[in-house]
């Protein structure tokens, strides 16, 4: 076996160096190409930006976005200033003949500065997030507030308005079965004013109370422009969430727990409508729960007489 010579070796490894950096920047164009145009070729078409968060559509949503642009604008310069010094002491300090390497200890000082400053960020952000979050959760529902009972299963969504009596029927957890999707208490179940919706309407400007619940596993009640998420967990009703909408839209509810096989499916269209608007559709859902009733009643009373 003869043997390379070791010049052309030598040569060899010259040659893949010198194209090294044509290499990684091809390789960087097509990567950064790929995350440009994949997602729009791969998922669906969106309608709003993929690089930051959609438009807010409630007034808790902007104290949320406050913190999202500091820490965004905080990490945008804490990057630009440490890649600065990065690229200085790189030409800076670059080798140099005839000038020795120059060992440092480092600075007790500077390691205090940079030790505590991130430290103090961290500290102060979780006490933003931590106030921000009791504010939207832990503070009292107006009494004004339109309430809504939203209940997950698998794999979609109810929403459960109150009816003529202007409140909703009482519910137990133990009382949902197939006939009593909702746990009524109530000796009728089938009786009740209250009527269910497969789309979440509400007005604008005005505070909606959620009771969220699930009949089977865990689900999440997440709206991106209401800048909302909430776990709905099975055997619980989680009844602290409230939100005012700032803008008229059409937005969807997803569930973003992985709950089974049909999970991909599993959203609701809501609408943030005007009041008026909200006015006349409440009035029709309200007729017509209300001849539903007299039609169930006067068939009870048909199938009685029969029997007698």
């Amino acid at each position: 076996m003869i043997a390379e010579p070791a010049s052309t070796r030598t040569l060899s490894c010259l040659m893949i160096r010198r194209h090294v950096p044509q290499m990684l920047f091809v390789l960087g164009v097509f990567f950064f190409a790929l995350g440009v145009f994949a997602p729009d070729a791969m998922a669906e078409q969106r309608t709003n930006s993929i690089y930051w968060t959609p438009e807010n559509a409630t007034e808790g949503g902007r104290k949320v976005d406050q913190i999202l642009d500091f820490i965004f604008w905080l990490t945008l310069g804490v990057f630009v200033l440490t890649q600065s010094v990065y690229i200085y002491y790189l030409i800076r300090y670059r080798r140099k003949k005839g000038v020795k390497a120059h060992y440092s200890h480092g600075n007790n000082r500077l390691e205090m500065v940079w030790t505590l400053a991130p430290t103090l960020i961290f500290l102060s952000l979780a006490i933003w997030g931590d106030r921000v979050w009791f504010e939207l959760t832990d503070s009292e529902v107006p009494k004004d507030a339109i309430t809504v009972e939203v209940v997950g299963y698998q794999f979609a969504w109810d929403f459960r308005y109150s009816g003529a009596d202007g409140r909703l029927d009482e519910t137990a957890l133990e009382k949902i079965s197939t006939a009593n999707k909702y746990g009524l208490t109530r000796r009728d179940p089938d009786m009740t004013d209250d009527f269910g919706s497969a789309e979440l309407v509400i007005p604008v400007g005005r505070p909606v109370h959620i009771v969220l619940r699930s009949r089977d596993v865990i689900h999440s009640f997440y709206v991106p422009e209401f800048r909302l998420y909430q776990d709905a967990v099975p055997g619980r009703t989680i009844d602290w969430i409230w939100f005012k909408t700032i803008r008229k839209g059409s937005f969807q509810l997803a569930c973003s727990q992985l709950c089974g096989a049909g999970h991909y499916n599993m959203k609701a269209p809501i609408s943030v409508v005007s009041q008026d608007d909200y006015d006349r559709w409440y009035a029709a859902k309200v007729k017509a729960r209300g001849e539903q009733i007299a039609a169930l009643q006067a068939e009870r009373e048909t199938k009685a007489i029969a029997l007698k």
